[in-house]
């Protein structure tokens, strides 16, 4: 490859990663916004993961960060714990992945996935930053707050559960088969065909649109 074209998919590749990072911090700043605006007292609401309350909810985002860090030998700075802080611990633990979008040598790093061998970039896009619009969902949901996705994360997440082959999805939807404890999607919830892209999503991955506390 000669220095032009090595330049050139240089630059390429942190476009990609700024493209990436920009979009987790959007997804970031929308959860955050939710994080903030719970109340006193509706920490302990129950939220449509049927195990789960809402502090539950920002417990499994602030861990799954930690998960991110893992393949990369590192894990999540000292922090208030989400049952003291709710809206502290996910800022510090926020902080930790920017870091890792913020720095070449981390994000670019390979690690073993469920989906595969991906780069630390690619497995912060693929799961915690998708992971956010869904979860401030149930988190909206537990507490009363506005629960509309951002329709591009929508369609987003649409096309990519729409590409998961059936034999994979069928994992997805098994307790346990990534861990133990590990439920990554519930049993597909059907909603109408002419349903808003919003709901069609959300039942898709085993939440009901109709949900109410």
């Amino acid at each position: 490859m000669g220095e032009f074209e090595e330049q050139y998919w240089q630059r390429a590749d942190a476009s990609g990663a700024e493209r990436i990072a920009a979009r987790y911090r959007r997804r970031a700043d929308a959860f955050g916004a939710k994080v903030d605006a719970v109340r006193e007292g509706q920490w302990g609401n129950r939220s449509p993961c049927e195990k789960w309350t809402a502090a539950d909810v920002v417990q499994h985002i602030v861990d799954m960060h930690g998960v991110m860090l893992t393949p990369l030998g590192r894990s999540l700075s000292a922090a208030p714990a989400v049952a003291d802080d709710p809206a502290a611990a996910f800022r510090a633990a926020r902080a930790d992945v920017e870091a890792v979008l913020a720095d070449p040598a981390l994000y670019g790093q390979e690690c073993d996935t469920p989906s595969g061998r991906l780069t630390a970039l690619q497995h912060i896009d693929q799961v915690v930053s998708q992971d956010l619009p869904l979860h401030g969902w149930d988190l909206a949901k537990a507490t009363g707050q506005d629960d509309t996705i951002d329709p591009a994360d929508v369609e987003e997440a649409l096309s990519g559960v729409g590409a998961i082959p059936e034999e994979t999805m069928r994992m997805l939807r098994t307790p346990g088969a990534f861990g133990p404890g590990v439920e990554v999607f519930g049993p597909e919830v059907k909603v109408g065909a002419d349903a808003p892209p919003q709901d069609r999503l959300l039942g898709f991955i085993g939440r009901d649109p109709r949900w109410r506390p």
